[in-house]
């Protein structure tokens, strides 16, 4: 019975290597994780923190041993907000990385086209940096996003600014990309169904710098609320200039593409009254929790940089995956990953936000939360 049960146990082993072997980027001692960025283009205020967060929490678990044996490699490239340069990145991770699975994936025209290099492979896009409703397009399998899409974000955000000023037009000025598109379209859809005047709208180039014009054009046409789809630098401009314009009374709305400490911490006031609906609370809002204030500790030590919000996510994207990761056992493939992620379950004590997958469910957390830049800093006005 001896012999049997070793032999058993032998040909138990066996078949689980040879699972990890054909499966894309497992081994017995190594999974690799994949991520095109923006390191270097309009968005790198986000995708730089995000992937320090990532390799924070990965280097933690591979310090303390892994994940069912194996050690955690994460391989990031750099698409500088360039689809060209995103599809060498895509096909680098997986033709030559063998990337296992993607994670943190920036930009909405650059995960689209990413798909249709992933989506024959099976391989599971976790935590894209983008909030487009495209994240999950058919086929869904694949396919894991963190938190509320630019849509609903917007949807909640300037409807409770159009009734909290009683707006009667609305306007929006966005890059003509899939990103600004979904953020235009629901400012249209949300002025027809709340029956106010979708007054003017303005596009921009990525670079595009200079303000002025569309500013006047939309100053002219009486704009109560303005939704916004553009660069993080883009974003701070439009605000400063039109206060230099002495329009003071208008509302300027960003989604959770333009909800980062930098935008509130522009010296002088110049983004003081900025709105932006997001899908989850500011990290130094809640400082002096625990979690939160543990992480901005930790994160300062790691890489004598202050942490952000964009940070706190890419740790936290990082946890989810190490968690389906630990359900999904020693027999890695896709499929019992994909099947693992559909199960969790759990509070986020950094984010604040609940955390729930399914096989009919693929977006972690739901809720809205509108804040406003006030001293340098985000306050929390109303969670939806």
């Amino acid at each position: 019975m001896k012999k049997l049960t070793t032999v058993l146990a032998v040909g138990a082993a066996a078949l689980a290597s040879q699972v990890a072997a054909d499966t894309q980027g497992v081994s017995d001692r190594e999974v690799v994780i994949g991520s095109v960025n923006d390191l270097s283009g309009i968005f790198a205020a986000v995708g730089v923190p995000a992937v320090n967060g990532a390799n924070m929490r990965f280097d933690e678990v591979n310090a303390a041993g892994g994940v069912h044996g194996r050690q955690i490699r994460f391989v990031v490239e750099d698409n500088g907000y360039q689809i060209p340069r995103a599809m060498q990145g895509y096909n680098k991770l997986l033709n030559r990385d063998k990337a296992f699975a993607m994670l943190l994936s920036l930009g909405t025209p650059m995960n689209v086209a990413g798909f249709k290099l992933l989506d024959p492979k099976g391989i599971p896009n976790v935590g894209p940096l983008s909030a487009a409703r495209q994240m999950l397009q058919e086929p869904m399998d694949n396919k894991f996003i963190g938190f509320s899409s630019y849509y609903d974000q917007v949807q909640v955000g300037a409807k409770y600014l159009a009734e909290e000023f009683e707006a009667k037009n609305l306007c929006t000025m966005y890059i003509p990309s899939d990103f600004g598109k979904e953020i235009a379209e629901s400012t249209k859809d949300l002025a027809e169904s709340m029956g106010l005047s979708m007054a003017g709208e303005t596009t921009h180039k990525p670079d595009e710098l200079d303000f002025v014009g569309s500013l006047t054009k939309l100053k002219a046409a009486e704009c109560d609320v303005i939704t916004m789809a553009l660069g993080v630098r883009q974003g701070i401009t439009v605000v400063g200039t039109a206060k230099k314009l002495g329009w003071t009374d208008v509302k300027f709305l960003n989604t959770s593409a333009g909800f980062l400490e930098p935008v509130a911490m522009v010296p002088g006031g110049v983004t003081d009254g900025l709105y932006a609906a997001a899908g989850w609370r500011d990290l130094y809002e809640r400082a002096a929790d625990p979690v939160p204030g543990k992480f901005i500790a930790d994160y300062k030590a790691k890489f004598d940089q202050p942490a952000s919000g964009f940070a706190m996510l890419g740790y936290s994207a990082a946890d989810t995956v190490v968690r389906a990761l630990e359900a999904a056992g020693p027999d890695l493939t896709h499929e019992s990953f994909i099947a693992a992620m559909e199960t969790l379950d759990y509070m986020d004590e950094l984010t604040g936000s609940q955390t729930t997958y399914g096989p009919d469910d693929h977006r972690g957390a739901d809720e809205v939360v509108i804040s406003v830049v006030e001293n340098g800093g985000w306050k929390t006005v109303a969670v939806k």
